[in-house]
């Protein structure tokens, strides 16, 4: 039972609002050392599981890449690339994105699309780009709530879309424990179709939700230009 206590390290650490990842690291290593192993062999867990797990230093490559390429201008053209097609709107482009999303996950593509390969330097900057050609400039309220709906885009359609695909990680652990504990025969294939109907819910449910955007948008820049006349801030017609 002393093992557990790493949860409540975990939880304290959440509550807390401190790193996430000292936490994580702080909680292994207690319970490592309440389960018996002396600090080497914690060190040594710790190092075989980073060396299991290469994927997480994709970053290092992926990050100074993604740097480069908005240094030289990936935002500024891909505003450019979406203000060519006059009848996509931010919220008809995100609505897009989420299908696509959802799609791929759902093939078990997660790492096509994402927040910090397509989100920040696309995604984002392109439904910007859509929602200033429709709505005129935008202010700072107006542009994250853009923003804000990207990430959704990504968040939900990655969420929703994965566990469609049968060799996804939850649904093998699910089949794994319940076919282990209560000796069924459960198959992958039986969750992955009961998590269709619930992806389709959530591509419209939130799908709608992108597409109510534009009407979002224009009705709280008129609030806030509107205010900004009242409040005598606007020259020469723009927003300040």
């Amino acid at each position: 039972m002393l093992v557990l206590v790493g949860v409540a390290v975990v939880v304290a650490g959440f509550a807390l609002r401190r790193n996430p990842l000292l936490v994580v690291g702080a909680a292994g290593i207690v319970t490592g050392l309440l389960g018996g192993l002396s600090p080497w062999e914690v060190l040594a867990a710790f190092g075989t599981g980073f060396a299991n797990s290469r994927a997480v230093t994709v970053f290092a490559i992926t990050l100074p890449v993604i740097g480069l390429l908005e240094r030289y201008g990936l935002q500024e053209q891909a505003r450019v690339l979406v203000t060519r097609f006059a009848g996509l709107t931010a919220g008809r482009f995100l609505a897009l994105y989420l299908l696509l999303r959802q799609a791929t996950a759902a093939l078990g593509l997660n790492g096509v699309l994402g927040h910090a390969q397509t989100v920040r330097p696309l995604a984002a900057p392109m439904a910007e780009g859509a929602a200033e050609r429709r709505h005129g400039p935008l202010t700072g309220r107006a542009r994250e709530k853009v923003r804000s709906f990207a990430a959704s885009a990504d968040n939900v359609g990655l969420f929703f879309g994965e566990d469609v695909f049968l060799a996804v990680g939850s649904i093998l652990l699910i089949t794994g424990f319940v076919n282990t504990t209560y000796h069924t025969h459960l198959e992958p294939l039986d969750l992955a179709l009961w998590a269709v109907p619930t992806a389709l819910c959530a591509l419209a449910v939130h799908g709608w939700r992108l597409l109510r955007l534009d009407r979002v948008l224009a009705r709280d820049l008129a609030q806030e230009r509107t205010a900004a006349v009242a409040g005598g801030v606007v020259k020469d017609g723009a927003v300040r």
